[in-house]
């Protein structure tokens, strides 16, 4: 293993100095780390002749020095890969390795071998199962004058040779008893031998959560099992159904307060849904789980079952691999595809292959579509007072470089209550108080904490998030998140060089939690753990809306908000009373619904006859819809085929003239005059603009 280390890099050397060839920003390396894993591996002929090879090895190493410890000259630049062969006479040497970095840093590490004549004496070993890894096994082996050890691991697998006092370990295909076989190797020609009959275990339940599940408005998601989401209630999650008798069972199992269900030697075993309870998931895209399995169980089998009355089924099978979580989206149509109505689901059925032979672990059931509007980082959020929650280093998300500790947290209290604060309509804010981390470039001075320093003092910002590509774009000079020193191009020196706006990578964890990434600057990744303050806020639109009960409330004309063409009058207002009682529904979950009563109003080329008020109809009869509202740019999309705003007929591409003309989504200028005011506008086709002014009921 330390081998295979060792050459990944030399090659990562290779890249960084080819990168060098290409590009004279040189920057990196004064971020580079200095050495490190260093270790010698000591090999000595076993022929009473003291001779001893050394191979140094380490890791962002590009060169090597060695003091051999007996008097000797020091071998100097030794390169990565290579190897010094020296005569010791019998005794006690310390070797002292200096590894050097490419920035030029060192690192020491001074290594004790023992030359000796005889036998190894006194020889230990242990050897145990790993507790992370399933059929690992780790074997340590210390001896008198012994230098190296081999070991057969009784399975075939090639001998491995390593230092003495140091941990070798080797995982097996199978669980089982092996006999295991160590040779301790000094100088001398005789060797001594351990030899022991050894059973590897295989893990057989998971030892850390599931994935975390992504945030999902209500609306998006039926949960039948995860804490991420609202689960339905009264669900039994062992109805058994006679499989116990077959030797299958169940348990709820508790991973450290994480819960998920448990079926132990899987024959078929399932959920109920309470009685009298069935779920529609014809709206929803995906069947999610998340399945662990150590290597019994290799495929399983999802069935849904739909109506109690038919109790109808369809299953779908999806492959597991062993030792690790497995999560699962099965679309919704697999099932449909195979006639299955999906509109009362009241039970789901699993079953194992090989049958009632393996055991299942599994979380985050749920069904879900995607989102009916981008998941909302709206809201106030601060970085996350834990370690780790700032890092930095030279892939994303890793902290090789820094990561900030428990003690740093408690230093720099007074930037972890800084807030970072996204408003619904787009604006965005640094609050920082009267003070939080100075850094030096800052400052001038050591780094500490003070008061913010223009212009990363919180000055007026708007942000721009981009739910699809997971990035959100901070504009205004000195607006930032995390750390104002880290920018698209790089870690700036002086306050003056400031960018206009920085985009981060984000991912909401789930809709409390968020990870903010951003390169600043080539192969300097930081990372920020961001949590939320308070509630999500609710969308300004979110409510039930009118068109207002006015004259001009609904007008047409060649230009934006004219009425050149119509405008509604006094008299027509009370005519359409249909009309002006209809609703337009936002929830704040993403949800839309046009809510008509029984009648509203009709035109002809709907009805086929004059104007009037008459029952609605589809499909503008009020299906339900979704809608995604974009603060920045002033707009609104209604999605669903026959969802609208205002008068049906204005599309995006015209006044349509039937019925079954009607787009899957239509989008609208919004501008709000006050909270419970809006004026909404569409081009319906070149040069027809309708508008509309609505209020909140």
């Amino acid at each position: 293993m330390k081998a295979i280390k060792y050459v990944f890099s030399i090659c990562l050397i290779a890249l960084i100095v080819f990168s060098c060839e290409d590009d004279e920003n040189l920057d990196f390396v004064d971020t580079a780390n200095a050495p490190t894993n260093l270790s010698l591996l000591t090999e000595i002929t076993q022929d009473n002749t003291g001779l001893v090879k050394i191979t140094p090895l380490g890791e962002g190493v590009t060169s090597y020095n060695l003091n051999l410890g007996d008097g000797s000259d020091m071998v100097t630049n030794i390169a990565p890969g290579a190897f010094v062969e020296n005569t010791y006479a019998e005794g006690t040497y310390d070797v002292t390795l200096i590894a050097k970095a490419l920035n030029g840093d060192t690192t020491t590490l001074t290594q004790q071998i023992v030359v000796s004549f005889q036998a190894p004496q006194n020889l230990v070993v242990t050897i145990e199962n790993d507790p992370g890894i399933s059929k690992q096994v780790n074997i340590t082996a210390t001896a008198d004058f012994a230098m190296s050890n081999q070991i057969n691991f009784g399975d075939g697998s090639e001998v491995v040779t390593g230092n003495i006092g140091e941990t070798i370990s080797h995982i097996y295909d199978d669980p089982g008893i092996y006999t295991i076989t160590l040779v301790a190797m000094g100088g001398a020609i005789e060797t001594t031998t351990y030899t022991e009959d050894f059973e590897v275990t295989a893990i057989v339940a998971p030892l850390a959560s599931a994935p975390a599940q992504p945030a999902r408005a209500d609306g998006d998601v039926i949960s039948i099992f995860s804490s991420a989401y609202n689960d339905v209630p009264g669900t039994n999650y062992f109805p058994d159904w006679g499989q116990g008798g077959q030797g299958s069972s169940w348990a709820l199992f508790d991973l450290g307060g994480d819960e998920m269900l448990q079926y132990i030697n899987l024959s078929y075993q399932g959920i109920a849904l309470a009685d009298g309870t069935s779920v529609d998931v014809s709206g929803m895209e995906f069947l999610h789980l998340d399945v662990w399995t150590a290597d019994v169980v290799t495929d399983i089998e999802v069935s849904l079952i739909n109506n109690p009355a038919s109790a109808a089924e369809a299953p779908v099978t999806r492959p597991l691999t062993a030792d690790s979580w497995t999560t699962i989206e099965i679309p919704i149509s697999e099932y449909v595809d195979q006639g299955l109505s999906v509109n009362e689901i009241f039970q789901l059925k699993f079953v194992g292959t090989p049958w009632a032979a393996g055991t299942v672990f599994i979380d985050n059931i749920y069904f879900y579509k995607e989102p009916s509007q981008a998941p909302t980082i709206a809201g106030t959020w601060k970085v996350a007072p834990v370690a780790g929650s700032l890092a930095v280093g030279p892939t994303p998300g890793s902290g090789d470089w820094f990561s900030i500790s428990d003690a740093q947290v408690a230093e720099r209290a007074c930037f972890y209550d800084d807030t970072y604060v996204f408003g619904t309509d787009g604006s965005f804010a640094n609050v920082l108080g009267a003070d939080t981390w100075i850094e030096g470039w800052q400052s001038g001075s050591a780094d500490a904490c003070g008061a913010p320093i223009a212009p990363h003092n919180g000055g007026a910002a708007t942000y721009t998030y981009n739910d699809a590509a997971g990035t959100v774009t901070i504009n205004g000079t000195g607006s930032y998140l995390g750390i104002p020193k880290a920018t698209n191009t790089g870690e700036i020196s002086t306050p003056g060089d400031a960018p206009s706006s920085i985009t981060y990578n984000v991912t909401l964890d789930d809709i409390n939690n968020m990870t903010v990434e951003i390169e600043a600057g080539g192969g300097v990744f930081w990372t920020y753990k961001l949590v939320r303050e308070g509630d999500v806020p609710s969308s300004p639109l979110a409510g039930s809306w009118s068109v207002a009960p006015e004259a001009g409330s609904l007008a047409v004309g060649p230009t934006p908000g004219s009425g050149d063409w119509f405008s509604i009058s006094d008299a027509q207002v009370a005519e359409r009373a249909c009309f002006y009682d209809d609703e337009y529904v936002f929830g704040n979950d993403g949800s839309f619904a046009n809510v008509l009563g029984t009648d509203t109003w009709i035109e002809g080329w709907q009805s086929g006859s004059a104007d009037a008020c008459g029952a609605p109809i589809a499909p503008h009869d009020g299906t339900p819809g979704t809608f995604v509202y974009d603060a920045v740019a002033g707009t609104v999309t209604i999605n669903g085929t026959g969802s609208y705003l205002g008068i049906p007929k204005a599309t995006n591409t015209g006044e349509i003239a039937n019925p079954a003309d009607a787009p899957s989504s239509i989008t609208y200028d919004v501008t709000f005059i006050d909270d419970n005011t809006i004026t909404v506008q569409i081009e319906a086709g070149g040069g027809v603009f309708w508008t509309y002014k609505l209020i909140k009921n």
